[in-house]
């Protein structure tokens, strides 16, 4: 097993003062209208719950998971739901929130199969986005950060299940050569 530490990368004060940001332009851009957002499990949970407190407009909430198959460190492409919505998107205004967009291919499955469901309006939220990596095009309307292509944890990300419950973004750097 690897020896590894974890840096700090952005700080509990610099998330939250992104996090209203992003939610004051919500806000004004939705103005008059409900918006309905999705969390994308499980990472997504974290930065949902605290941008929901900061729209100012009547807001829903509603939650969906989604794998994809492959080994663990490579996604083939090929994607399941493992759960779905409870409610339908019929005419409301979406807003799908994620943790990080990584390569975009589980986004732009799902972000095809909501679009589907005819809602008024669909769009991206995502506290960090790694555009380096993305392989698949996804339109992201809303974003925290764009970050470089570093495995990172905290506000939801995980190492193994751990650190998602960091305040804060932070760097796993390992201390030797396995990973």
């Amino acid at each position: 097993m690897a020896n590894y530490h974890i840096e700090e990368m952005l700080s509990e004060e610099e998330v939250d003062r992104r996090i209203q940001e992003i939610g004051d332009q919500i806000t004004k851009d939705y103005a008059g209208k409900q918006v309905h957002l999705v969390c994308v499990l499980k990472g997504g949970a974290f930065f949902m719950c605290e941008l929901a407190k900061r729209i100012k407009l009547d807001t829903s909430l509603d939650f969906m998971s989604a794998s994809s198959y492959g080994s663990r460190t490579e996604s083939s492409g090929l994607i399941k739901i493992v759960k779905d919505l409870d409610e339908p998107l019929k005419g409301k205004d979406v807003i799908v929130v994620e943790d990080i967009v990584d390569s975009g291919r589980t986004l732009s499955y799902l972000l095809k199969m909501l679009k589907e469901r005819e809602p008024n309006s669909l769009r991206l939220c995502t506290l960090l986005d790694k555009p380096s990596r993305r392989v698949v095009d996804v339109d992201v309307e809303y974003t925290g950060f764009q970050i470089p292509d570093e495995f990172v944890v905290g506000y939801g990300l995980d190492y193994d299940q751990k650190y998602r419950n960091l305040p804060y973004i932070g760097v796993v750097k390992f201390d030797d050569t396995e990973e």
